[in-house]
């Protein structure tokens, strides 16, 4: 009786996707032959379940069958001898696995796909593309489209990529002590760049990508599960669930970028604030000093715990973003405070830090700093000056929908420096 639509099956797949190829590359240590393993069941399951159904647990469907033809594929190729003697225990008979879940080995089958599609080995647009494809289980089609580079493009660095990690010969484990520290590092670094380029695309027609910013929050929660005890995971977490809340009211009808200060605070989902807020709770139990993703959580919750706008508590976040820039020194990082500073102590002490950012140069081409810049000017009365920094943010700006907001300011500022 057939009753699973192609739709269905292709459903379950994406779900169980990552799963099965983390599980894979464990037995044939290479993430390649453990993708083609992958499309290989669901070729089966294609054929299969419209008339069978689908069985009661998928995921240790589509893993059986993609071990054995794991088995038969070694079996059939002498070349891969080394790969056959990791996997000679499994026979065709295996029993079918657990449920799948957060359970030991699943979980720390997940982890080590994450930190191998993370190496520091691999370029970040390479790392960001292999993770999307691996843990996201997101298509060459739909990576390309959210990053609104070619599919080929796409294509090409995830290639790369598996054949850097193997002839790096990087393992398919989980690093220890300080190297953990550092490969953890650019983990995080990974889903923070998905989702800052989801909460703000840089270029295209669409300032919020809400695929991308789920995306980040799915795989930041993977990894706060699997990494219970680290905190600037949580962290990650916590900023990324605040910042998430506020999706539905950062856009406007038709896509239009609205302003925090202008957004309708009713729009923002309490839930995601609450869970970031136990998240960022979290990452304060695990270290006496917060990194840069617990500071910046702490950062964005100081806007989340206010219900209105002139609530926000501007000199702690001020004293916040201070100790960011001691942290993680950033020309970005001292934008970002002196925007905190216009609102704490006025836009003239806040003009001088970004009049001093200007001088050094490092953000000629940032289109925020003129955006920032003209705002300030704006609030000074000097029309003319704001108008010529929104002209600039303009034409540096990538995403269409910010430079149309710029270009609407500087449209503006010209009207009154006419008055």
């Amino acid at each position: 009786m057939a009753t699973d639509s192609t739709t269905v099956i292709e459903t379950v797949f994406r779900i169980e996707f990552p799963r099965l190829v983390a599980g894979l590359a464990r037995y044939v240590n290479d993430i390649g032959l453990a993708e083609e393993l992958a499309q290989d069941a669901l070729v089966d399951a294609l054929r299969q379940w419209p008339e069978e159904g689908t069985p009661r647990n998928p995921g240790a469907w589509l893993m059986t069958v993609a071990k054995r033809k794991a088995i038969d594929r070694i079996r059939r190729d002498r070349v891969l001898e080394d790969k056959h003697a990791q996997i000679a225990t499994l026979t065709p008979g295996e029993q079918m696995l657990p449920e799948y879940g957060l359970d030991e080995e699943i979980g720390d089958d997940r982890l080590r796909l994450m930190f191998v599609a993370c190496h520091p080995v691999l370029s970040v647009p390479a790392r960001v593309a292999l993770t999307l494809r691996l843990l996201g289980g997101l298509t060459t089609t739909e990576i390309a489209r959210a990053y609104l580079v070619p599919e080929a493009t796409i294509a090409q660095r995830i290639v790369r990529a598996k054949r850097t990690i193997a002839s790096a010969n990087v393992p398919f484990e989980v690093p220890e002590g300080t190297e953990l520290d550092e490969r953890l590092g650019s983990v995080l670094e990974v889903i923070y760049l998905i989702f800052n380029e989801g909460y703000s695309a840089t270029a295209g027609d669409e300032w919020l990508r809400p695929d991308l910013c789920m995306e980040a929050l799915r795989l930041a929660r993977l990894l706060a599960a699997l990494t219970s005890d680290e905190a600037e995971v949580h962290g990650l977490l916590a900023l990324i669930e605040i910042q998430s809340s506020r999706n539905e009211a950062r856009v406007g009808r038709d896509g239009e970028p609205v302003l925090l200060l202008d957004q309708d605070r009713r729009k923002w989902d309490r839930l995601l604030i609450n869970r970031g807020l136990s998240s960022l709770e979290r990452a304060h139990q695990l270290a006496e000093v917060p990194g840069p993703y617990a500071l910046q959580a702490a950062i964005a919750a100081c806007h989340a715990r206010a219900f209105r706008a002139e609530d926000t508590d501007w000199n702690q976040m001020v004293a916040l973003y201070e100790q960011l820039a001691s942290t993680m020194p950033s020309p970005i990082v001292e934008l970002n405070r002196a925007v905190a500073l216009s609102m704490s102590e006025g836009p003239a002490a806040a003009l001088d830090l970004v009049d001093q950012l200007r001088d050094t140069q490092l953000l000629d081409r940032y289109h925020l700093l003129h955006s920032v810049r003209g705002d300030l000017l704006s609030q000074l009365g000097r029309h003319a000056e704001a108008h010529t920094e929104f002209e600039l943010a303009t034409s540096l700006a990538g995403n269409e929908q910010e430079r149309r907001l710029t270009r609407d300011r500087a449209t503006a500022m010209a009207r009154l420096a006419e008055d």
